[in-house]
């Protein structure tokens, strides 16, 4: 089983890759926007989270980013996801829903 923070870094990669899967280019804000109005506010992802996340993503191909002007006029660094992070997404959602199908039977059972 991975431990924790791999556990919530994927978590936040699965998120963040299925949001640009289904909206299509977005700038950081707009796509921690997206994540808090699906999850109706539950979840809420901080800068200092998103950042780092979407920079590792770069890094592994799975988006790419370029710098232009938001709808308020600012400069941004717009996103969307490649060829590779939407097999990534896809095996990392399979993972996840598996994942709570497991505990989910625990917690049924115990």
């Amino acid at each position: 089983m991975r431990q924790g923070k791999d556990k919530l870094q994927g978590t936040l990669e699965m998120l963040v890759l299925r949001v640009l899967a289904s909206s299509g280019e977005l700038h950081g804000c707009a796509i921690s926007d997206r994540i808090a109005d699906i999850s109706a506010e539950a979840l809420r992802v901080e800068e200092g989270s998103l950042y780092p996340a979407l920079h590792r993503m770069e890094e592994a191909g799975w988006v790419t980013s370029d710098w232009r002007a938001s709808d308020n006029n600012r400069r941004a660094r717009f996103y969307s996801i490649t060829r590779r992070g939407r097999k990534r997404v896809d095996q990392v959602q399979r993972d996840w829903l598996a994942h709570v199908e497991a505990v989910t039977r625990v917690l049924k059972q115990a």
